[in-house]
């Protein structure tokens, strides 16, 4: 069954969204992360993608403590990013009670420390973030593309033991447009031992069948919910 994933994006611990990671292109929807999380658990999810935007550019997590509040008072398995550039700032993360982080930029910049925490604390809490633009990874807050192709990056790691890859289509996070449904495909043909986590947008409940039917691990929804093109009761089936 494919996992439902609602993400929550923190700007100055409010619930934003970008479009194409655009941080002039901001949108704040809730002043309050945990009230949204609460949403989510209320509707029958069990899992939260949360990213700390803050952290991206300051390269150091910034709104840990939304992660802690939101890991206290809500019983959703979390997986938080942005800024974890470092053992002890993953080692905070952990410790205000993320499940999983997710290293972006750094596992491009620095695989060797990356494999070092997949050893350290296992393939199942270390996502691999898999940003992409066209087919190359793109990295800083999706401000800078690798000459780094995404199936090659996807694939080394897998050789090192990595499990989870989100795969973020950065040319079409945020803009309602449908997500990449063709990449998504051609890596489980061509890689079906990594955990294809498909991110980047989806817009309606047919992009999430389509998406349930190529075989991918999860889809981490965003702007849909907040825009209403998703309903939290419409994702039930999904999450029973």
């Amino acid at each position: 069954m494919m996992e439902i994933i609602p993400a929550i994006d923190l700007i100055g611990g409010q619930c934003v969204r970008l479009t194409e990671g655009d941080f002039a292109q901001q949108t704040t929807y809730d002043s309050n992360p945990l009230d949204v999380a609460k949403r989510f658990e209320a509707n029958g999810i069990k899992r939260l993608h949360l990213v700390d935007l803050d952290g991206a550019r300051a390269k150091k997590p910034v709104n840990l403590a939304v992660l802690e509040s939101i890991a206290a008072h809500t019983k959703l398995t979390i997986d938080f990013g942005g800024g974890l550039q470092s053992d002890e700032a993953v080692k905070q993360a952990f410790d205000a009670g993320a499940s999983q982080i997710t290293a972006g930029s750094i596992a491009v910049r620095e695989p060797e420390k990356v494999k070092a925490w997949l050893l350290k604390y296992g393939s199942e809490k270390i996502i691999i973030g898999a940003d992409f633009k066209g087919t190359n990874i793109a990295i800083s807050a999706w401000t800078e593309e690798s000459k780094y192709p995404l199936q090659e990056f996807i694939s080394g790691y897998v050789q090192t033991g990595a499990k989870l890859f989100i795969c973020t289509d950065v040319s079409k996070d945020g803009k309602l447009q449908g997500p990449s449904t063709n990449t998504y495909r051609h890596l489980k043909l061509t890689l079906p031992d990594a955990g294809i986590i498909a991110s980047g947008g989806v817009t309606t409940i047919d992009d999430l069948e389509q998406l349930q039917e190529i075989g991918v691990k999860g889809a981490i929804i965003g702007k849909a919910i907040y825009e209403g093109t998703i309903q939290l009761k419409d994702l039930q089936r999904f999450v029973c």
